[in-house]
């Protein structure tokens, strides 16, 4: 059994899909309608930069989307590889899921990008900036992770954001809940605890205006059942009844990303493959969940002719 997985935010960089852009007409045709839909030059901010402003998450979270969805597009329509043959669930981190959806259906390309791009303004105005701040921990666990939040906390919102392998979680919160959290981490028994260069603390209770925008945006936006099932974040389990997901994808706004358990909970249903589109971020984190899983990561056409090979 195979997986297919679609990166989040932080996996952007300037020039990301100007090489399979000139390689690959279906490329080129999911930036053009992302462009079209969001009445933006985004493929040339993503092309050129500058990184400063391609970084914003009104950009980076529609780049993401657009550069994992051309990858996806040149495999199905010039690699002639059909999803629903190819792979028996997909998942994506947080605004991945975006694209897992639109890969398999459930969402079309422009709905998708404008969805995003109202996810990533919402989720800047929820809180000033300054006000909210994001840390990584490294060598913790989910239970440590959560110690470390209840001790650095202080009446402030302190919260497991992510569990994405079992070596690292990410915090979210008010800026001087997650400063003590670095403060205090490594003495609770992290290894390290980094500060995230982040515009807003994400997945956290702070971003509840968000939540309620996304509310009334999804609500006006027809989902199809996906090809495939999706590994939902909020609950790490497969589902494909459309009226669920809207309501999962409002949760996982505010909802801690549960990254490990998903990939944990795919391994165990039978997924001996993971194939991460447009980005390598994900791999390594699935290496540590399931390290007997095949992982690959396909971003440029030549990985695009390789996958597709493998898989005829």
């Amino acid at each position: 059994m195979r997986a297919f997985l679609f990166p989040g935010q932080g996996s952007q960089s300037v020039g990301m899909g100007k090489a399979l852009a000139e390689a690959s007409r279906a490329a080129r045709d999911v930036f053009s309608e992302v462009d079209e839909a969001l009445s933006q030059r985004l493929f040339k901010l993503m092309s050129e930069g500058p990184e400063d402003e391609l970084k914003l998450t009104a950009n980076a979270q529609p780049a993401i989307m657009a550069h994992a969805l051309a990858v996806f597009t040149a495999l199905t329509r010039e690699g002639g590889v059909s999803l629903d043959k190819a792979a028996q669930f997909v998942a994506g981190h947080s605004l991945g899921e975006y694209s897992a959806l639109c890969a398999s259906g459930s969402l079309d390309l422009a709905t998708t990008a404008r969805l995003l791009k109202l996810r990533g303004e919402a989720m800047q105005a929820a809180v000033p900036v300054g006000e909210g701040a994001m840390a990584a921990l490294l060598g913790a666990d989910l239970e440590l992770a959560q110690k470390i939040a209840a001790a650095a906390a202080e009446g402030e919102v302190c919260a497991v954001a992510n569990d994405n392998d079992p070596s690292q979680v990410v915090l979210s919160g008010h800026k001087g809940a997650i400063d003590r959290a670095i403060a205090m981490g490594k003495d609770m028994g992290a290894k390290r605890a980094i500060a995230l260069p982040v515009s807003a603390p994400f997945h956290c209770p702070l971003m509840q205006p968000a939540a309620d925008a996304m509310a009334e945006a999804l609500g006006r936006t027809e989902l199809m059942a996906p090809a495939v099932p999706l590994f939902a974040n909020v609950t790490a389990e497969a589902v494909a009844d459309p009226a669920v997901i809207r309501g999962q994808l409002v949760e996982q706004v505010t909802g801690m990303v549960r990254w490990r358990e998903s990939i944990a909970n795919m391994a165990a249903a039978g997924v001996e493959e993971f194939i991460e589109l447009g980005g390598k971020v994900l791999g390594p984190m699935v290496k540590r969940i399931a390290p007997d899983a095949k992982v690959s990561s396909v971003v440029t056409i030549e990985d695009v002719e390789a996958i597709a090979r493998d898989l005829a």
